[in-house]
């Protein structure tokens, strides 16, 4: 990994699926699923891990089904004014958890989640989109955020914000397919770490590693392969570097 990019975070999109691709599923159940998920934890979380990363970015939809639990914000319609711009506090926490959510929907109770041994400050990163009441809330419980973007979310804005005020050097991108799909073709991905299980469940619903909403618009994504080794339970662990898709030819 060369990490000395000046500019922005290095960004590792870290991924479990199974033999089918999907992200999702009862594939996870299985005995050589559960051990996968283990291999994919060490590799990013575990004491001896292989990304010393210092956050872990994931969309509104994977935040709601593994944090948030889809609950709403109590919000005060009468909040009075929030200064403009970002809020920044809490940037020596040393691991950070960065929620996309535009709108400013998810309801926290904490600024502080637990993922298995691994706490991290929540990091909301929301558009112009967001009312005044969110933000406020947000403020009620001193979980920083980012304005970056007006209807989308500005994610070339956002990444050297992260940089710069929360010392995240090495960021694991966990999407939602369509984010994992946006960062690469964007060029904003620069690794792809996948934990493919022995396993799979013959779903042609559950979500899969990237999702182009465009398709058939844009390019083919297309990668090197830096390293395939086996894992435990008979899960493989395959890392390629993202190459630029205007440079496929």
């Amino acid at each position: 990994m060369n990490m000395k990019n000046p500019d922005r975070p290095y960004v590792f999109c870290h991924m479990l699926t199974s033999l089918a691709g999907r992200i999702e599923g009862t594939f996870m159940d299985t005995l050589q699923g559960i051990k996968a998920g283990e291999v994919f934890y060490d590799l990013a979380f575990g004491p001896d891990r292989f990304y010393p990363m210092q956050g872990w970015l994931s969309g509104r939809v994977t935040t709601d089904e593994n944090f948030t639990f889809y609950a709403r914000p109590e919000l005060n319609p009468d909040a009075a004014a929030v200064p403009a711009g970002d809020f920044i506090t809490n940037t020596d926490f040393g691991m950070f958890y960065v929620s996309i959510d535009p709108k400013g929907v998810l309801g926290w109770k904490s600024n502080v989640l637990r993922y298995e041994t691994t706490k991290a400050m929540v990091i909301e990163v929301l558009t112009s989109q967001a009312s005044n009441a969110y933000k406020a809330y947000l403020r009620s419980l001193d979980i920083p955020y980012i304005i970056a973007g007006d209807a989308q979310v500005d994610f070339a804005a956002l990444l050297p914000k992260l940089k710069t005020l929360f010392h995240i050097d090495l960021l694991m991108l966990g999407g939602g397919g369509i984010l994992n799909w946006t960062f690469m073709e964007s060029g904003l991905c620069d690794e792809l770490s996948l934990v493919m299980a022995a396993a799979a469940d013959g779903s042609f619903t559950t979500p899969g590693l990237v999702t182009n909403r465009q398709y058939p618009q844009g390019n083919p994504l297309h990668f090197q392969l830096l390293e395939a080794k086996p894992m435990d339970g008979s899960s493989l662990w395959i890392r390629y570097k993202v190459l630029n898709p205007e440079k496929m030819w």
